[in-house]
């Protein structure tokens, strides 16, 4: 088995303060992984970061990082829109990369650093490992065997109201409570279905299997947010309905909206002949899964997040679970040779489903999709 791995953790905004840094730096994981290295453009934020959390160095600059961080791996934790760039820097530099969601804007960039990892064998996990989830498991096995009938159709989606610009690290004084959260209303990578719908989209998929073709109406319903007293123009599509064919008339429903929610959220609901599973509800009754928890019941709770396989002890107590979990896949990946089911083709594909939610919206013609896994 091999040495601890490195990390270096690229940006040290809101995911990395209040997950990646607190969960990494845990007593528990000694000689598993270390905080080698921790970097963000802002000034003074990697070394207060550095400082906080117990990280070996801080950097202003990305490149810094890769030439002198001495680290393994990376947590890529920026804005959306720049993960192709750093990514594809991480692997030309040898390093192996955890992309926090989403990897890429584009199939072609995902496709280009899935190929970039096997020429030089670098390991790639892209979050969110959804189906590392036991319920997510059940939920499979229970359309298999007909529990809800013959299948329907299923709804996800999730809306961004005004989670980002409520978040705890937004409205502080210091350079760890004051991240501008402007970029998630801005192109590129910007709006909810990168940053939210993702995950229900990596549900459905991972229960569903790969789709083959989408539709979808797209734009802008709220044109300008106020953070920090300060207006950002929004210029991402903030209002967006999807609609995703499986083939053999089996239709999903998919939103990333400016507000509202739909039955299914984040995981799904899933409608059949004879009943529905919505999160952890099967016919509005709690189904048993491995480890199930009693108590967590709503159907568009955490989803048993303390059942991830990494999340013990103190990191049931720190935001971000998931996050963690998807990290320590590519830790485990790179000391003990097992690879993840949270693969780069996952996301790929997920990418594709938006991409071409975006260009169908476009041209308002139905694309179909190029990418499986």
């Amino acid at each position: 088995m091999a040495d601890a791995v490195r990390m270096g953790v690229v940006g040290a905004g809101s995911i990395s303060v209040r997950g990646l840094l607190p969960h990494l730096g845990q007593a528990d994981l000694a000689g598993q992984v270390k905080l080698a290295a921790v970097c963000d453009p802002v000034p003074g934020r990697a070394e207060a970061a550095a400082e906080k959390f117990g990280v070996e160095q801080g950097f202003t600059e990305y490149e810094d990082l890769l030439a002198r961080g001495d680290v393994d791996a990376v947590t890529i934790a920026s804005p959306i829109g720049l993960h192709y760039e750093q990514g594809k820097l991480a692997l030309q530099a040898g390093k192996h990369v955890h992309f926090n969601k989403t990897m890429t804007i584009t199939v072609a960039e995902a496709t280009e650093l899935i190929e970039l990892a096997a020429a030089n064998d670098l390991r790639i996990v892209a979050s969110p490992g959804e189906m590392l989830r036991p319920h997510h498991v059940r939920t499979r096995e229970l359309i298999a065997e007909g529990a809800i009938g013959t299948l329907s159709w299923v709804s996800c989606g999730a809306a961004f109201g005004t989670y980002h610009e409520d978040e705890s690290v937004r409205s502080g004084s210091d350079v760890l409570t004051n991240i501008d959260p402007s970029w998630y209303f801005r192109k590129p990578g910007g709006g909810p279905m990168y940053d939210m719908t993702v995950y229900g989209l990596h549900a459905v998929t991972g229960i569903l299997g790969p789709a083959e073709r989408v539709t979808a109406m797209s734009g802008v319903r709220i044109p300008v947010r106020t953070s920090g007293g300060t207006d950002v123009r929004t210029d991402a599509d903030d209002n967006t309905i999807v609609l995703i064919d499986f083939g053999d008339n089996l239709f999903c429903v998919a939103t990333g909206t400016a507000a509202g929610g739909m039955r299914g959220g984040f995981g799904g609901a899933y409608y059949g002949t004879k009943g529905t599973i919505d999160g952890l509800l099967l016919n509005d009754e709690p189904f048993d899964f491995p480890n199930r928890n009693p108590a967590e019941l709503a159907p568009r709770g955490p989803g048993n997040q303390a059942l991830l396989p990494h999340v013990t002890g103190v990191h049931r107590e720190i935001e971000e679970q998931h996050v963690y979990e998807d990290v320590m896949q590519l830790v485990d990946w790179v000391r003990e040779g097992k690879p993840s089911i949270v693969t780069a083709e996952h996301a790929r594909h997920v990418i594709d489903i938006i991409e071409s939610a975006y260009e169908a919206s476009a041209t308002g013609q139905t694309q179909n999709l190029t990418t499986t896994f």
